[in-house]
Formats: C-alpha cells, structure tokens, sequence
C-alpha cells in the first residue's frame, strides 16, 4: 500500500520562454530538476541522474521503451517519494533510461494523481 498524501494538495507551474514546465523538486529527499511531459506515461529518470540520486533501479524489472529516438532497454522501478512544490507523491512508478536527459521528465504515473489547468503561462496541479 502507498502512504498517505502529505503537504500540500497543490501546485502552481510556470512556463519557460519555450513554454516548457519546469521545476525543482525532489526524488528520495535528493534535489532534481524536473519537466513536465503529458506525452509521456510514466515519470522517466535518466541513468547517470539514477546514479546520482542513489536509485537501486537495477532491481527494477527490464523493460523495452519507445521513444522519439526508438526502441531501448531500460529499468521499470517505483520511487519512495517524489516531491515537486508542497506535492509529495509516494511509490510513483518510473523508467530508468540509458539515454542522458536535461531533466527528469514528470509523466503521467505522477500526473494522473492530479487534476491539471492551465492558464496562460500557468499549470495548477490539484490533488485528486
């Protein structure tokens, strides 16, 4: 079973110049830069960021990834705690990828958790 929410039941985004949603946060209390990928169905954390955070995801169930660039073997994995603005979400699902990234791409397996609005250059997360 997963923890209680604890925090807030929100958070605000704002966009960059290129209108991307990015933000600070944290993954097992270590902090991360993440961006905000509604493509994407699950939270997507690359390798050398994996190492980095300490994640054990070599435990993790090998799986095959489509992405833009094709098919790559990663790691299916859960993460303890995941913490963007006040927002904790606990046990969210995650692929580990070889590829480097700029960011932690915060996919649907965190975002589903909440409902999404959008104005302008604003995004609201509000806690189902």
């Amino acid at each position: 079973g997963s923890a209680p929410p604890s925090g807030s039941d929100r958070v605000t985004l704002s966009a960059d110049s290129r209108g991307h949603f990015i933000t600070q946060g944290s993954i097992n209390n270590r902090p991360v830069q993440f961006m905000v990928d509604t493509g994407a169905s699950i939270v997507a954390v690359g390798q050398s960021e994996a190492d980095r955070l300490g994640l054990n995801y070599q435990s993790g169930r090998r799986v095959q990834l489509g992405t833009a660039n094709g098919t790559v073997a990663g790691w299916l994995m859960r993460i303890n705690t995941l913490r963007v603005g006040e927002v904790t979400a606990y046990d969210v699902e995650a692929v580990v990828m070889p590829a480097a990234m700029p960011a932690v791409l915060l996919g649907n397996s965190f975002l589903t958790r909440f409902n999404m609005r959008r104005d302008g250059d604003q995004m609201v997360l509000i806690r189902r």
